[in-house]
């Protein structure tokens, strides 16, 4: 099985523009990225997809494998679609170019479930919330599934509702996922669904198509940069794990 791992990076972006090159500790956010995928064994080649000639630039002067793709994708999940055409396996794997602590581990555990059952076309991670602030957080997706862990609904507000019972545990996304060619074709040949829409979650409209979106439970302290705050936050785990080293 051919598997490629595609980081979408892109310049713009309405909480922190240029967020791809944010500094951290002397390398971009992501170098960081790209350096942990190509950890993962499974993986058979791993490309950042840009649409921007800055972010270009300077994968290649750090000698990361990068692909430009169109300024009209609405998603990332769009630019994992071109990448797809352009470069044929049997699986890709989405890694988020926002998530420089993302763990090799992790990464792997959003492959195994096609490895298991040939009629999987989409996976992705949840993690348990165990900050309590998360649950509120409305840039936290949220993720509810059944006994089977298959996803059932992705929400930004607190859900499910504890009416009953106060014994459950949040979970929330990782944005690590994992597509066969189908998947995409289906995702870029589309229109945004009606929860999509309102939600603002692309991995709903797989769930709104009928797709099973199968969900795996992850141990996994990463932290996802949407603000500057949030890149302060990994700055300073990157400089204390340095020191250890």
């Amino acid at each position: 099985m051919k598997i490629i791992g595609v980081i979408p990076a892109r310049y713009g972006s309405g909480r922190f523009e240029g967020k791809p090159l944010a500094d951290i500790c002397g390398k971009p956010m992501v170098w960081w990225v790209y350096q942990q995928a190509k950890k993962v064994k499974e993986l058979n080649e791993v490309y950042v997809a840009t649409d921007d000639e800055r972010i270009e630039s300077v994968c290649k002067n750090l000698n990361i494998n990068v692909i430009m793709t169109s300024t009209e994708h609405k998603t990332g999940t769009d630019r994992i679609g071109e990448v797809a055409s352009k470069i044929k396996a049997d699986l890709y794997i989405n890694i988020q170019g926002d998530e420089p602590l993302i763990e090799p581990e992790t990464i792997t555990k959003a492959i195994l479930p096609f490895t298991q059952n040939k009629n999987i076309k989409v996976s992705n991670l949840m993690t348990k919330i165990k900050n309590p602030v998360d649950v509120v957080n409305f840039t936290i997706p949220k993720v509810i599934t059944n006994k089977d862990n298959i996803g059932i609904y992705l929400t930004r507000s607190t859900a499910p509702y504890p009416k009953n019972s106060l014994d459950f545990s949040y979970y929330k996304q990782v944005c690590v996922y994992g597509f066969t060619p189908e998947a995409l074709e289906f995702f870029c040949n589309s229109e945004r669904g009606k929860i999509e829409q309102i939600e603002d979650i692309e991995i709903l409209r797989f769930i709104e198509a009928g797709y099973t979106v199968q969900y795996i439970e992850v141990e996994s302290d990463t932290v996802a940069v949407d603000t500057q705050k949030d890149l302060e936050k990994v700055i300073d785990i990157v400089k204390r794990k340095l020191c250890q080293i």
